[in-house]
């Protein structure tokens, strides 16, 4: 008995129970499967669970390019994630938090206060509006409880952040990626977490399976006559991506002499703008891939300095 599934809010539970019931089992990455390109096609159930059963069949056959097939993480891999992407949800919610507080003040003529300050509360009792008086009772009992949310908000961040320091700590002996990312510059605890939970602690065979994985690959449009790229892919993991961007930046301004910063200065000179932000997008997934070596195969990237120990 053989099994077929989309990848989606489920999570992989169906697909580890469908196992131990000895059940070959396959999750499939559901935009990856083939469709009508009519401009109104029909959708139903039984349409989708028939082209899930004919991209099964070929595949089954031996055509590996019928569709995308998901590696579904370990139970431990999976859990170990929840670190990155918990923290990811924490600064959201703790920058939402403190706009409505600077919003709510803004409206009295009140722009100087930093909620993120320790003296934040004592600050509060101070304050006045713009034309002089004293804050109105019920905004300072809003704002007070906007407080206790925020502060709540930190100190979740802070166990969050013990907790990602913990896992590098113990993978350090192990010579894991995480660890071994930490000794180049410009990459700190957040960015070498995301990246060995998100990418690195899977097997790759070369860098095309990085840069597809990424999402950071490039989509030619080649038909006859007509060639153009339409941008990378963005098929991949978006967490990844954002990660390996971001990094991209930072790795210009810690990394300046490395071979890579050099690629990008020659590439892009003194142009901003658009030009610029498709280099940096480059930059990122060679990047990555350089930094994949590094972690699998302890190739250094060109140039690369390291923390001083």
């Amino acid at each position: 008995m053989v099994a077929i599934q989309e990848a989606g809010l489920d999570g992989f539970w169906l697909h580890r129970l469908l196992q131990e019931q000895g059940i070959e089992s396959h999750v499939v990455d559901a935009a990856s499967v083939a469709v009508s390109r009519r401009r109104r096609r029909a959708k139903t159930d039984r349409i989708d669970g028939e082209a899930l059963l004919r991209t099964l069949l070929a595949w089954r056959r031996g055509e590996p390019r019928v569709c995308s097939m998901v590696v579904p993480p370990s139970v431990a891999e999976e859990d170990r994630r929840r670190i990155v992407r918990e923290r990811e949800t924490l600064l959201t919610q703790r920058v939402r938090e403190s706009n409505r507080i600077l919003g709510l003040l803004a409206a009295q003529g009140i722009h100087d206060y930093d909620p993120l300050r320790r003296d934040r509360r004592k600050r509060l009792e101070g304050l006045h509006t713009g034309d002089g008086r004293a804050l109105p009772p019920h905004l300072k009992g809003e704002l007070a409880r906007a407080l206790d949310r925020l502060e709540l908000l930190l100190a979740q961040i802070t166990a969050v952040e013990a907790d990602r320091d913990r896992l590098l700590a113990s993978e350090l002996e192990a010579d894991a990626a995480g660890p071994m990312l930490l000794r180049l510059r410009s990459l700190g605890p957040q960015f070498a977490a995301a990246l060995h939970l998100e990418c690195l602690f899977r097997s790759f065979t070369n860098r095309r399976q990085i840069a597809a994985f990424s999402g950071l690959a490039p989509s030619p449009w080649r038909s006859g006559s007509i060639e153009y790229d339409q941008g990378i892919s963005k098929a991949g993991n978006p967490r990844l991506r954002k990660t390996a961007i971001e990094l991209a930046w930072l790795w210009l301004k810690y990394q300046p002499g490395s071979a890579l910063s050099r690629w990008f200065h020659e590439r892009v000179g003194q142009q901003k703008g658009r030009i610029r932000r498709i280099a940096i997008v480059a930059l990122a997934r060679k990047l990555l891939i350089a930094l994949w070596r590094y972690a699998t195969q302890g190739v250094v990237p060109e140039g690369a300095v390291f923390k001083p120990v």
